[in-house]
Order: structure tokens, then C-alpha cells, then sequence
């Protein structure tokens, strides 16, 4: 049976999270973004054309949102500053959190926006070239926003592990368990 959307128009069935295919494709595609369609059908076992299919219609209803280089600044010099900032906000009738959220998160400066449990409604990564910058950006354009009531800012002293990538070369291996029984 057909689904509809608001406006009356057919929507598309989308694809079943629970497939193996589905997953085992973007589990490979997380890996690695580079992987041509040949090798990630060795590794779904899969056909390549049901493959490019997959890849289409995942970006097509945005399940895929876009591919990433990852890319260690300071090993080309280009120190940068990030910082994590929790917001607290008063919620505004009928909108929540987002209306305030969307005002942050427009900013160039603002590498990602979550709302969060705990202490404070937001957390906020910023990354800019010096830590004066982070200041101005706190002061002159976060704390004034209509709803935000308080700011902490933490500033990040060194990263060990992102998105999934160890970044430090010289971490001993070590056999043991993450946690012993």
C-alpha cells in the first residue's frame, strides 16, 4: 500500500536499516569514503550495480549526507583552537531548543550543535585560530542571542581519538582487554 505525505504526493519507500546489505555497505563506507564500487561490492558481497544502486538512493534520501577528508592541521602548522561550550537556554513556546540552536549553529564558526542532557541544554564545538577569537565569538555573538541565559566554555587540550581515528602515532599497543571480566 502506498504512503502519502502531507501534501498528497506518493512518498518513496525507503530503505530497511535492518538490511545486512544496507548496513554492511555503510560500515565499509564509513571506513573508508574512498572505496570504489568494485571493492565495496567484494566486501558486501554484493553486485557492483546493486551496489551503485545502494550508494544512489542512500544519498538520495539522505541517509548518506555527504563524504569527509580528515585532516591533522597541525601537522601542517595551522594550529587551531576548539572549544566546547554549553549553553543554557530558555526553551521558547512551541519551538523548544531549535530556534535558538539554529541561530548558533549558522555560524561559520560552529563546528557542530547538540542538545544535551544534564547541567546545560546545548553543547557547542567551535573552532577558530586563536582563543581571543573563541572569546569574541562567546561574547560578541553567542551570550547576546535572545533565550541563551549562561555559557561554559572548555577549550580542548589535546584530541586522542575522533570520529573513530586514533590521531596519535606513537599509542602502544595494548593486548588487554577495555575491560577485564
Amino acid at each position: 500500500m502506498a504512503e502519502f505525505t502531507p501534501n498528497g504526493e506518493v512518498r518513496e519507500p525507503r530503505l530497511d536499516g535492518r538490511d545486512p546489505a544496507v548496513r554492511r555497505l555503510l560500515l565499509a563506507l564509513i571506513a573508508d569514503a574512498r572505496r570504489d564500487p568494485e571493492r565495496l561490492a567484494a566486501l558486501i558481497g554484493a553486485s557492483t550495480d546493486e551496489v551503485a544502486r545502494l550508494v544512489e538512493e542512500l544519498e538520495r534520501q539522505r541517509v548518506i549526507r555527504g563524504y569527509k577528508t580528515l585532516v591533522d592541521w597541525e601537522r601542517l602548522g595551522d594550529e587551531r583552537v576548539v572549544a566546547f561550550i554549553d549553553v543554557s537556554v530558555s526553551p521558547q513556546r512551541e519551538v523548544g531548543f531549535d530556534q535558538v540552536a539554529a541561530r548558533i549553529y549558522r555560524h561559520p564558526e560552529v563546528r557542530a550543535a547538540h542538545l544535551v542532557s544534564g547541567s546545560h541544554d546545548l553543547r557547542v564545538i567551535v573552532e577558530a585560530p586563536t582563543m581571543r577569537e573563541i572569546a569574541q565569538f562567546v561574547s560578541e555573538k553567542l551570550a547576546p542571542i535572545e533565550h541563551v541565559t549562561a555559557t561554559n566554555t572548555h577549550f580542548l587540550l589535546k584530541a586522542y581519538k575522533e570520529d573513530g581515528d586514533i590521531l596519535i602515532d606513537d599509542a602502544a599497543v595494548d593486548e588487554r582487554l577495555p575491560v577485564t571480566p
